[in-house]
């Protein structure tokens, strides 16, 4: 997935080499904390560099390495390739889902669920914060960020034209898009040339089709994507297709074209990540945006009011000699004076001070508390699982959306695509 609003990788400074860091000390009495993240953008390190800094004065003999690396390379070997370094990371920025839980069952997260009771850190978050992040009753991240990566964006303005109202179910989605179509008007855009838009989306809809745990096991490679549950759930995306809900150029245009096209009217819907509203905000201020959650599925084995998400943080890593300085750090970092910093420089904290309700958008703030009390947080293929599994995952979620195959073909082709990596 390209974009968030935490700006996780907005301009890429990134180590040239995989175990490069920002300098080491000569002095032997001194400690070292070692720091690795995605690159988050000019702005953002500027404000590490400042916590990092003020971290050192209030702690005398300890220094702060920050290495940054661009989000692509941290995501396959960067991150792997630190953790088994001379020089290992004592904090990492990671993913929730399945990439923590590879990080647990590797040994490289350590416990926080007691460290998140100390100073700094225990009126730091709010309960929801931990959502998706707890595993067996311990916490192991320290909450960053959370991002909605999928909902339908919808132009209040053409649904009334059309006398239309946001769906509750699947059905009812596809009576709007038939009346909106009626009307001349075009359903659903995307722009699906990079694959990841489109993978989002129907990601999101094959977990509540399949279940959430058929949806992880296939994209771990533990079950074949070729059962008659994935085939239903395909089967609805070329549905929409096959009815011309959907824009002719879908796996033709990039994501930001898609944009366009929704925000001059061509379309009625647009799914797409929370993102969006900034977007508007500059491109159509005009534009009267609403958005619904995906609807429910029939017959769906999974969680009907799930949201797409991404949460992300950082990991203590159970094998550092340095773990209460580590704490230490993530306290000042999760500090509301640090937070406020971070959200001046474009990113926006989970801890408390990183949103100013009084300065965000009624529908920022609308996705936050959709983020947080949502029961179910699914993971986007390409954040938390094998990226080559993701691409192929997405390039047959776009064959399907173009009409170009089948779902059956479409989620043949993806077993046979990764089937070398099962070996």
């Amino acid at each position: 997935m390209k974009k968030t609003l935490t700006v996780l990788a907005s301009t890429l400074l990134a180590s040239a080499a995989l175990a490069g860091c920002s300098g080491s000390s000569s002095n032997k009495d001194e400690t070292t904390l070692r720091i690795a993240m995605v690159s988050p953008g000019e702005g953002v390190i500027k404000v590490w560099e400042q916590i990092r800094d003020k971290y050192e004065a209030d702690h005398p003999g300890v220094k702060v390495e920050l290495n940054y690396q661009e989000d692509a390379i941290y995501q396959s070997v960067g991150l792997p390739n630190l953790l088994n370094g001379a020089n290992a990371p004592d904090i990492y920025f990671e993913w929730a889902g399945e990439r923590l839980r590879n990080r647990i069952e590797g040994g490289y997260a350590a416990d926080l669920t007691e460290a998140l009771k100390q100073d700094g850190l225990k009126d730091a978050f709010s309960e929801g914060d931990f959502k998706g992040i707890a595993f067996d009753g311990k916490t192991y991240m320290i909450p960053t960020a959370s991002d909605v990566s999928n909902v339908i964006w919808y132009n209040k303005k053409l649904f009334a034209e059309a006398g239309v109202e946001p769906p509750q179910t699947w059905e009812q989605f596809l009576e709007i898009s038939e009346k909106l179509k009626t009307a001349g008007i075009k359903p659903l855009v995307s722009g699906n040339k990079d694959l990841w838009p489109g993978g989002n989306w129907i990601a999101h809809l094959v977990s509540r089709v399949v279940g959430e745990q058929a949806y992880g096991d296939a994209l771990q490679l533990e079950q074949p994507f070729s059962s008659p549950d994935f085939v239903t759930a395909f089967g609805y995306a070329r549905e929409l297709w096959d009815k011309g809900y959907l824009n002719d150029s879908v796996n033709a245009i990039a994501d930001d074209e898609g944009d366009s096209l929704f925000f001059n009217g061509q379309a009625a819907m647009h799914p797409i990540g929370s993102w969006l509203v900034s977007g508007a905000m500059e491109s159509a201020p005009e534009l009267e945006l609403g958005y619904f959650n995906l609807p429910a599925m029939p017959g769906g084995k999974g969680d009907q009011t799930s949201v797409l998400g991404v949460q992300n943080g950082f990991v203590i890593n159970a094998k550092s000699a340095h773990f209460q300085e580590a704490v230490d750090f993530m306290a000042e970092y999760s500090s509301p004076e640090s937070s406020r910093l971070l959200a001046d420089a474009g990113a926006m904290p989970v801890a408390k001070g990183g949103v100013d309700p009084e300065h965000t958008d009624a529908l920022s703030l609308s996705l936050i508390e959709m983020m947080k009390s949502s029961s179910t947080v699914v993971s986007p293929p390409d954040i938390g699982y094998n990226v080559e599994v993701a691409n192929a995952f997405n390039m047959a979620v776009s064959q399907v959306l173009g009409g170009v195959k089948t779902a059956e073909e479409a989620l043949a082709e993806l077993d046979g695509t990764i089937a070398p990596l099962k070996k």
